[in-house]
């Protein structure tokens, strides 16, 4: 049977997109190299022509020079679609890098809610955590109340008000200016800092003077 059909030929793996844009682009680049050999050649067609005098001759390079700019044209719009195909086989493969990156997350999104499920069905619980923080605030109230207790003051009495000690302040603040003034009075003068001079408030008067002969001067 193999003879009489033919050995089933197999079919080659499709390029992926990135080896399709490969191919494209090195297409491309030989477009880009065709295309500057053609200015160059038109560059040499524009100095004969500017050179030349003679009307036939000038026609013949004309001539030349169109059907080279022709050729360019023809290359030029043959580039330009490949870089368009190459264009859209690079979007199309950063679309698809972008899906696998979305499905990606999305898995890591999916693992990563059941296991905080697991984690919060196995290890918390809210009526536990509920009652862990009732504990903690009736133990803090307690702390403050011993706090208060400590901070008490046992050495006043309860039955003093604050007029009493008003009045038993102002009577240290005398007793403390008394002794005060009897330290001055037992100090001895040297060792009293000298007050100042009280200035006259009238010009003293000038004492008259007697000589010797009974004279006032």
């Amino acid at each position: 049977m193999k003879r009489v059909f033919g050995k089933k030929k197999t079919q080659a793996p499709a390029p992926t997109l990135d080896q399709a844009s490969a191919g494209i682009g090195g297409r491309v680049d030989q477009m880009d190299v065709k295309i500057a050999a053609l200015d160059k050649e038109l560059m040499g067609y524009r100095k004969k022509l500017n050179a030349t005098k003679n009307p036939a001759a000038k026609k013949t390079i004309q001539k030349r020079a169109m059907d080279v700019l022709k050729r360019k044209k023809m290359y030029e719009n043959q580039r330009d679609q490949m870089a368009g195909q190459q264009f859209n086989l690079d979007q199309a493969a950063f679309g698809i890098e972008s899906a696998k990156a979305t499905v990606d997350s999305v898995a890591a999104m999916k693992v990563a809610n059941t296991q905080l499920k697991q984690a919060i069905q196995k290890d918390l619980d809210i009526d536990a955590v509920d009652d862990i923080a009732d504990d903690m605030e009736e133990l803090m109230l307690e702390m403050n109340d011993i706090n208060d207790a400590l901070g008490r003051n046992f050495a006043t009495p309860e039955d003093i008000s604050a007029d009493d000690l008003e009045a038993e302040l102002e009577m240290l603040e005398d007793e403390l200016e008394e002794e005060e003034d009897a330290l001055a009075d037992s100090t001895p003068d040297y060792l009293q800092e000298p007050s100042l001079p009280v200035e006259p408030s009238t010009v003293p008067q000038k004492k008259e003077e007697i000589s010797a002969d009974g004279i006032r001067n």
